[in-house]
């Protein structure tokens, strides 16, 4: 018996909401599907704090992937230090994009910041670049070339 069937979601906390959703919506093209504010009992249990308030915005990618941003409102942090992709934890997320240097140029005439220009992998299997999101996630662009 399977436990796990599917990634429901992928959660990001972000420090600026209108800043978040201009990159993953207007920049990545992600589409928003929910808009909303959660406060009370239940998401104070579930999360083990007190007096939680969050905005949450849940975006969609075209298969059906959703990505949560999340704004602490009762619990504003700022980045104490940028992580970097070797940290421990949840390093990354990927897209699959269908032409990442198109993708590179358009970006980058945004103001995405890159680690590098794309790269083939050893393999030819792919070419692949870094980038980083308003608060420095980092966002893996692939395109499958083989």
């Amino acid at each position: 018996m399977r436990m796990m069937r599917a990634i429901r979601h992928i959660g990001i906390v972000v420090s600026n909401m209108k800043r978040s959703l201009e990159f993953y919506q207007d920049i990545l093209g992600l589409k928003v599907v929910k808009d909303y504010e959660e406060k009370g009992e239940y998401i104070d249990k579930i999360l083990d704090l007190s007096g939680v308030k969050l905005r949450i915005i849940k975006l969609k990618a075209d298969d059906e992937t959703i990505i949560e941003l999340l704004e602490y409102i009762s619990h504003p942090q700022k980045a104490t230090n940028i992580r970097q992709i070797y940290d421990i934890g949840c390093s990354h997320i990927a897209f699959t994009v269908d032409d990442v240097d198109k993708e590179h140029r358009r970006l980058s005439k945004n103001g995405v910041k890159f680690n590098s220009p794309p790269y083939v992998s050893p393999d030819k299997y792919a070419k692949v670049a870094f980038c980083h999101d308003p608060d420095d996630v980092l966002i893996e662009l692939v395109e499958v070339i083989t």
